[in-house]
């Protein structure tokens, strides 16, 4: 930070990320620590959660924010004990001051970072991606790259949905996606809506059916009601929305599975192929309804090893009986349901052969003697391939892509040996000589 702003003196914000909140014990920094080096510079970094910012005292002057200022609704502003704003902003705090308060970045850079990074995507072999938190703003922006050819990679939207406006947002989404069909271009669709039902364990904001073991007293964050969150999805799944709920603690993960049923109770039949993400924490009573109710889990199983975080806040703070329900992958899978595997980049490497070395050890790919994470949840190597090939193409509506077979688009990438064959722990190492996209040779 101290070497940005000695090369960017001119900047009006410092705006970046991201940064690691296991550094400090207890996952809070101090406004202070960032005066030292950015001065009177309004910054803000996010957390590599994306569900925690962090920010200096200019930054917190800049968005009104003091003693008095309250919490806004599912979020905090982390207090010293003399009520004084710390520095650390979660969930909403952090979110709606992104929003209302940091400057945007211009259009061109926007679109320069779309470029980028679907490029990163193909140089990865991956041909289709989800972005997972789209608001208004950014609809302008995906229309633009698409036309201009910025899209590497395909991509759908996923509409974030508002716990407190969401009413009012079903016109607007209906809206944008009639735009962007109107661009018939395969490169960009729009039929996925985000619930964000919870937050992360890291900060006590997922949502738990009983109280964390460090905190007696709190179940998390809840960020909808969920007599509520059933409502909101039936009127969406009626809009012939895909629903993808972000769910990570065990209540949260119910709420989403209830909010499911509710609405295929209540709505026409139709090939809704709902999404529950992360899916961090399941009840071993919930397992079987995946399948039941045709909901895909979508894991990011890279998270599932027993690294820093794991073992320093994640187990601490549930307890070990509920360490036992991380990551259940193969028991959802041997329920019958349909498996996806994603990385939520850039929370995580987007490099989906660590991802899938974890899936077979779960442990640290790179030490063949670490600690496993619940090893009797580890899959096959057919069963990892497939989750990220033909589960995700399942997820992604695309029937003709995810399989080599003849009459199916040729979405296509070329290692350097079988990975079903492979070592898991040389894995990370097979080369990407290749992607191609219908038919065409994009990197490599």
């Amino acid at each position: 930070m101290k070497e940005w702003k000695a090369s960017h003196p001119e900047d009006d914000w410092i705006v970046g990320g991201s940064y690691d909140g296991s550094l400090t014990d207890d996952g809070l920094f101090d406004a202070k620590w960032l005066d030292e080096v950015t001065g009177d510079t309004p910054t803000i970094l996010r957390g590599w959660n994306y569900h925690t910012a962090w920010v200096n005292t200019a930054a917190l002057r800049a968005g009104g924010i003091t003693s008095e200022t309250p919490d806004p609704t599912c979020g905090e502003i982390v207090r010293r004990p003399d009520g004084t704003p710390l520095g650390t902003l979660r969930e909403a705090a952090a979110n709606d001051f992104i929003e209302r308060v940091v400057p945007r970045h211009p259009e061109d850079a926007q679109l320069r970072a779309l470029d980028a990074a679907t490029q990163q995507y193909i140089a990865h072999g991956i041909t289709w991606v989800q972005d997972a938190w789209v608001e208004p703003a950014d609809v302008d922006v995906y229309c633009a790259a698409a036309q201009a050819g910025h899209l590497h990679a395909r991509v759908n939207l996923a509409f974030k949905a508002d716990p407190g406006d969401w009413l009012s947002q079903l016109v607007e989404f209906g809206a944008a996606r009639r735009r962007i069909e109107e661009l018939d271009t395969e490169m960009l669709t729009a039929r996925t809506v985000k619930f964000f039902v919870d937050g992360i364990i890291e900060n006590f904001s997922a949502f738990l059916t009983e109280p964390y073991a460090v905190r007696p007293d709190e179940r998390g964050t809840p960020n909808w009601a969920p007599n509520e969150l059933a409502r909101a999805v039936r009127e969406i799944d009626a809009l012939g929305f895909q629903i993808h709920l972000h769910a990570i603690g065990d209540a949260a993960v119910t709420s989403a599975l209830d909010a499911i049923e509710y609405a295929q109770q209540i709505n026409d039949a139709w090939d809704r192929r709902p999404v529950v993400a992360h899916a961090i924490l399941v009840r071993p009573a919930d397992v079987n309804r995946f399948f039941e109710l045709g909901v895909i889990a979508n894991f990011e199983p890279y998270w599932a090893q027993c690294d820093h975080v794991t073992m320093s806040q994640t187990i601490p703070y549930i307890g070990e009986v509920r360490g036992k329900w991380q990551y259940l992958i193969h028991s959802v899978r041997s329920a019958g349901a349909q498996v996806s595997f994603g990385s939520d980049w850039p929370v995580s490497s987007m490099d989906w052969r660590l991802a899938f070395a974890t899936a077979v050890t779960r442990r640290d790919p790179f030490d063949e003697g670490a600690e496993r994470l619940i090893p009797e949840e580890r899959v096959d190597a057919a069963t990892a391939f497939a989750a990220f090939t033909e589960g995700t193409s399942f997820q992604a509506f695309a029937a003709t892509r995810g399989s080599l077979r003849v009459g199916n688009v040729a979405d296509a990438m070329l290692l350097s040996d079988d990975p079903l064959q492979t070592e898991a722990s040389q894995i990370p190492a097979l080369a990407i000589q290749g992607t191609w996209l219908s038919g065409k040779r994009v990197s490599g």
